[in-house]
């Protein structure tokens, strides 16, 4: 699997790198500012992109634009995005084209690796990987909303597994119920937020993601 990854800080793209080629993937690029990065998407084509939201040379958003500017070039890139703060902007951004293949984690998540390498094979393989503090954050921000306070606390708990990109069979795993129950919890929450359920866990994913951070 050949990746494309950007971070300006030498010695966390050294052990980025290094943790990842431990674990067989190839590194197609590792480079450090945004026109570096927008370069190596558009001539290398990578089975997935590994991003710092925050690159040189304006050090704001410059990572982030360059992913998205690469997934309108080549809709459906995917793209794991890393910051050093859960900010919503940017989460609703990555999900805002609709397509599969996102992924937007904490820094502090890379040092644990077998975590970190989930979540670099869950978006290249065109699902979803949300860190849970962004969850939490969207989940909190609507949490006055009439078809949320329909929620069970078991289908709140369910359903911030599911927005992390779990399968039904991950989370009843997490849980300690059954899979039936999990199915269950899942039927209920899109009936109760007005959403079709899906067989596609991204798909679904991204639905509750957009209802939680709509309006």
């Amino acid at each position: 699997m050949r990746v494309v990854l950007a971070e300006d800080l030498f010695l966390l793209r050294d052990g980025l790198v290094r943790m990842l080629e431990a674990y067989d993937f190839e590194i197609a690029a590792a480079v450090e500012s945004g026109p570096e990065l927008t370069k190596a998407l558009a001539e290398l084509e990578p089975d997935v992109a590994v991003v710092d939201v925050r690159l040189p040379p304006s050090h704001t958003d410059e990572g982030l634009q360059c992913a998205l500017a690469a997934r309108r070039a080549r809709p459906g890139l995917p793209v794991l995005v890393l910051s050093q703060h859960v900010e919503q902007l940017y989460a609703r951004e990555l999900l805002a084209d609709g397509n599969g293949g996102i992924g937007y984690l904490l820094k502090d998540r890379v040092f644990d690796a077998d975590q970190f390498v989930d979540a670099v094979r869950r978006v290249a393989a065109g699902g979803t990987a949300m860190d849970p503090q962004v969850i939490s954050q969207l989940l909190s921000r609507r949490s006055r909303d009439k078809p949320m306070e329909g929620l069970t606390p078991r289908e709140r708990e369910v359903m911030e597994l599911m927005a992390q990109g779990r399968s039904n069979v991950a989370i009843a795993a997490q849980m300690v119920v059954t899979e039936r129950a999990v199915a269950k919890h899942t039927s209920n929450i899109f009936g109760k937020l007005g959403l079709p359920p899906s067989d596609d866990d991204n798909r679904r994913v991204l639905a509750v993601l957009a209802y939680l951070d709509r309006g």
